[in-house]
């Protein structure tokens, strides 16, 4: 498992200072915000578990975007990403 810091290319920031990390696995990507898993790609499909905070948020939407998906903003995320379970929290 390879495990690298989240760069700032999409965004008006120039680093997300170590807060935002992405795990490769053999099945997929995932985003650990914080401490906290947020978001994955596993098999071409991306899975949002909460936008949580602005912040984290903006973690989201880099990963999103830097992986070839749509990230417009929360409400398109939402709608297109999350989970049942998440969207119920």
């Amino acid at each position: 498992m390879a495990n690298h810091e989240l760069g700032a290319v999409f965004g008006n920031c120039k680093s997300f200072y170590g807060k935002a990390r992405v795990e490769t696995t053999s099945w997929g990507k995932v985003l650990i915000s914080y401490t906290t898993r947020v978001a994955e790609i596993i098999d071409g499909k991306a899975v949002v578990y909460g936008t949580h905070s602005k912040t984290t948020l903006r973690h989201i939407r880099e990963f999103l975007l830097q992986n070839g998906f749509a990230a417009e903003g929360k409400a398109q995320i939402e709608r297109d990403y999350m989970t049942g379970e998440a969207q119920s929290l």
